[in-house]
């Protein structure tokens, strides 16, 4: 029914686009599983995002069965009824609400990252998770959004059971599902993808709404060893600029990092990882094996679509050196998934045999001092039947290192992928 969590978010702020006109809004994810969900509702109705860190309170001896629930600033709702039929002991209850007001106040510390938790007083708090089956965690989120002071409360879910709103009609002022299936079973059984959020995803989903960039390093799995790196996503990123490094480069190298700079203060969101691991780096045959460097770099791409941030951007491929090779290869592969292709002082003719069925429009950048390249880029270009450019630096030689010549080079990259990426 939904592919994954981002679908559904996408999907539900289409459901509730009329709840924009209430105007004073706070969308607020239930972690884990809620926010990246919030977060495609958030960006739809313009609305801030925060989460609404909850703890269930079970009965100590039976812990699946709530008494209440406690939220951020020492907030509780009991259940009278249970508390009174299961005999809890006022303390007990009050040890308990301590043990559980401390991760709360943990988990909202590490999820804002230090920013201020945003006021639900007089405001519609619009509260959403992934799906509801038991509905006892959305059921104390509203009652704790209460709590804090909304002026009203809504729930927003992607799918839940029929008859499901019966459960929340003293605690919400509305309810709203996207899909509510005849044979619903479990909340993940209508994704296709329902892997765990973890909580650095949850982080950067906030991260992001609140229009902060978010930077990490990566390990992308092999089966033997890892591929390092680092992505970094700017607020609002219209695309996602993957890098192919040359022979003797790595996500580390100074160039790589200065271009990766000026792509992400135009919006462009940057994956720089190496694509041999650690203990391949001194194998010079890796270097040049185009096909072996290729193979690695569809992995590295799968990977990355799989990644909240990045999977629905726009892609592009920069490769340098043999990495253009790869990346012009790469997207032979990947047709009309890569949107374009910039080669910075490459080797494109590595790849001759795949240049003709290239679809994605290619800039292939050539100092002018560096006259070996600059004819095989040239005998490149010939090959190429998609939209292509050539771009002489000049006096530039293979490195760049000239003054102005990598700053002119990273501006015809970064113009040549807001024009392709940007106008989807």
């Amino acid at each position: 029914m939904f592919i994954d969590r981002l679908d559904a978010g996408r999907r539900l702020a289409r459901t509730v686009s009329e709840l924009r006109r209430e105007g004073d809004i706070v969308v607020l994810g239930i972690p884990r599983g809620g926010v990246p969900v919030a977060s495609q509702v958030a960006r739809e109705l313009r609305a801030p995002l925060d989460v609404i860190v909850v703890r269930k309170l079970g009965v100590p001896w039976q812990p699946e069965l709530a008494l209440g629930a406690v939220g951020e600033d020492h907030v509780r709702v009991l259940n009278d009824d249970v508390v009174q039929h299961a005999s809890v002991d006022p303390a007990e209850v009050q040890a308990l609400s301590e043990r559980e007001w401390g991760e709360v106040e943990r988990r909202a510390k590490e999820y804002r990252a230090a920013r201020p938790r945003e006021s639900l007083v007089d405001r519609t708090a619009l509260i959403i998770d992934d799906g509801v089956a038991t509905g006892a965690t959305a059921r104390a989120a509203c009652q704790i959004a209460s709590e804090h002071g909304a002026q009203r409360v809504v729930l927003a879910v992607p799918v839940a059971p029929l008859g499901w709103t019966r459960a929340f009609q003293d605690v919400a002022d509305e309810c709203i599902a996207v899909e509510v299936p005849s044979g619903f079973l479990a909340v993940g059984a209508h994704y296709q993808d329902f892997r765990p959020t973890t909580d650095e995803e949850v982080m950067q989903h906030l991260a992001m709404a609140a229009g902060a960039p978010t930077a990490r390093s990566v390990a992308v799995p092999l089966a033997k060893g890892c591929l390092e790196g680092a992505i970094s996503v700017p607020p609002n990123a219209c695309g996602l600029i993957v890098f192919a490094h040359g022979s003797g480069s790595s996500h580390r190298s100074v160039r790589n990092r200065f271009v990766a700079e000026q792509f992400a203060e135009a919006g462009l969101a940057t994956a720089l990882v190496d694509l041999l691991t650690e203990e391949e780096d001194g194998d010079r045959e890796l270097v040049f094996d185009v096909d072996f460097l290729t193979n690695r770099l569809l992995v590295l791409v799968d990977w990355l679509r799989h990644q909240p941030l990045l999977q629905s951007l726009p892609l592009g491929l920069f490769g340098a050196s043999t990495g253009a090779a790869a990346a012009l290869s790469a997207a032979a592969a990947l047709g009309d998934e890569v949107v374009a292709v910039v080669s910075r002082g490459g080797r494109p003719d590595l790849a001759l045999p795949k240049l003709p069925i290239v679809t994605a429009p290619t800039l292939l950048i050539v100092g002018g001092a560096d006259t070996t390249v600059l004819e095989l880029n040239r005998r490149a270009m010939a090959a190429l039947s998609c939209p292509a450019e050539l771009l002489v630096v000049p006096g530039a030689t293979h490195l760049f290192a000239e003054p102005g010549a990598l700053e002119a080079a990273a501006a015809a990259a970064t113009d040549w992928f807001l024009g392709h990426l940007v106008s989807l």
